[in-house]
């Protein structure tokens, strides 16, 4: 604790951080507490895991005095960082008796009313404290020191109307902090119009690099799932996030994993406040081992003890990569990340190569991968016999997300079976009756380019559509399916898994 001393703080702040499991200050909070102190505005680049939540609210603790009203305002991205920060600035400032309000939408606003008439520090989400202001439940007349924590994850959520408006309603006289993983022109934009001659200052991740292993897979789209599973099982792993781009994949992937053994939990921006806070409370505690998730988990959060993380989905770009695997490989521990590559992850994936600072090694498949509960149901379910799985009569009732893979409404990836955007999952443009569709070869590996055609062939009052590609995707190797008495597998836009109401 010497080298917190140094830094000037009380010791009841001292003793709160020794109590938090501190011993010494990590570089962003030797670096920021010092200024923090000296009532200097800072600008913060800082990525997840660096400790910055200490490093701004070591100083809005020192001059918060209990009982006189609001003087801090924390604004966060999510509602899962709200909670976490929050959580820590009270164990900060318990030896003051300082009142912590933590204020986000999905839950109701009375508790945060009542909060909020004895808060000394608030920590909330943008849309939520915009609420409570326009309501009159919340002043901010006070406040002495404003924070934007994740400040280019809140830009990119949309909400800069939503913070300049809310900062317009802080006293000019006051402290501003600005952490931020990148800073772009949005951000530069922010700190030259609300920040006073702004300190800049940077830290390196707590991600360890050298502990650090990055490997993808180049894998058919039909076996992606199999891989995911396989890998769960033969890892030795201790907790795990899985990364999906949508909820609905998310969703899927738990569903399915939960099928094959694997003690799995989707969390999700479509989820109630109260179901995340305890999906989360359960993984942090080991009693979940696989958490697949969106985005709205990959910043900020503070998760100890994840030794791999899974991209199911490729995300968009580098920066949204790099946020995922900072989940691991922390504190000297070592931590993996592998990307599962299929067809449709190629241009996303080709993004995140292009960073030249990324070090992604392919890996070759396991040999002796085995097809997943989930694939050997679909197959199973193609006549339609059951209703519960993937695949069925109209694509099954009650799987992925109640609806069929591929059947009414709905399914995975639009309308279509597995396709993209309510593309099919075979047959590519609608054949007809003997005519002829055009696409690409089954399932090109990563970068490669190769075109085939196939042929539907006539047949006698029946529809044959070649199991391949909507704009180039195909399944299996050009193999034809045939359908009586309804849609076939894949024909045109988003016709049925399992033959619609006729068999296959």
């Amino acid at each position: 604790m010497e080298k917190f001393k140094v830094l000037g703080l009380s010791e009841q702040l001292l003793k709160a951080i020794k109590d938090a499991g501190y011993s010494a200050p990590r570089e962003i909070q030797e670096k920021a507490i010092p200024l923090a102190l000296a009532g200097k505005d800072i600008i913060g680049g800082s990525a997840t895991g660096s400790g910055k939540t200490l490093a701004f609210g070591a100083g809005i603790v020192e001059k918060t005095k209990k009982g006189e009203g609001i003087q801090a305002l924390i604004l966060a991205p999510t509602r899962e960082l709200a909670d976490q920060v929050g959580t820590e600035i009270a164990k900060f400032s318990k030896y003051k008796g300082l009142h912590v309000a933590i204020i986000y939408g999905g839950v109701a606003m009375s508790p945060q009313v009542h909060s909020l008439e004895r808060a000394d520090i608030v920590v909330g989400t943008p849309g939520r404290i915009l609420d409570h202001l326009r309501q009159g439940t919340l002043n901010l007349k006070k406040v002495n020191s404003l924070v934007l924590d994740e400040a280019d994850r809140m830009l990119d959520m949309g909400f800069i109307d939503d913070v300049e408006t809310i900062i317009n309603q802080c006293p000019k006289e006051r402290q501003t902090f600005l952490f931020s993983a990148t800073i772009n022109i949005d951000i530069e934009h922010i700190s030259r119009k609300h920040m006073k001659n702004p300190v800049d200052i940077a830290a390196e991740s707590h991600v360890d690099p050298s502990k650090l292993r990055q490997v993808y897979y180049d894998v058919p789209s039909n076996q992606k799932f199999s891989l995911l599973v396989h890998l769960l099982k033969h890892e030795k792993a201790g907790l795990v996030m899985i990364f999906c781009n949508t909820r609905h994949n998310a969703d899927f992937v738990a569903h399915n994993l939960k099928r094959n053994k694997i003690h799995a939990v989707a969390i999700h921006g479509g989820l109630t406040q109260s179901r995340r806070s305890k999906i989360m409370e359960e993984f942090k505690s080991s009693e979940v081992n696989a958490l697949v998730c969106t985005d709205v988990a990959a910043r900020g959060l503070d998760i100890e003890g994840v030794s791999h993380v899974y991209n199911y989905d490729s995300p968009p770009n580098s920066k949204d990569y790099i946020h995922r695997i900072g989940r691991t490989a922390r504190a000297g521990k070592e931590g993996i990340a592998i990307s599962i590559v299929s067809q449709r992850d190629y241009q996303n994936f080709r993004e995140v190569l292009a960073d030249d600072a990324l070090k992604i090694k392919q890996e070759e498949l396991p040999k002796d991968m085995e097809k997943s509960f989930f694939e050997i149901n679909v197959r199973g379910d193609r006549e339609g016999r059951d209703r519960s799985g993937f695949g069925g009569r109209g694509g099954g009732r009650g799987g992925f997300g109640g609806r069929g893979f591929g059947g009414r409404g709905r399914s995975f990836g639009g309308r279509s079976g597995g396709g993209f955007r309510g593309r099919s999952f075979g047959g590519g443009r609608d054949s007809g009756f003997g005519q002829r569709s055009e696409g690409h070869s089954s399932e090109r590996k990563f970068g490669e380019k190769v075109r085939s055609r196939s042929y539907s062939g006539r047949s006698e009052g029946r529809r044959e559509y070649s199991h391949g590609g909507s704009h180039g995707r195909r399944e299996g190797g050009g193999r034809r399916y045939e359908s009586r008495g309804g849609r076939s597998f894949g024909g045109g836009r988003g016709r049925n898994f399992g033959g619609g109401r006729g068999r296959r």
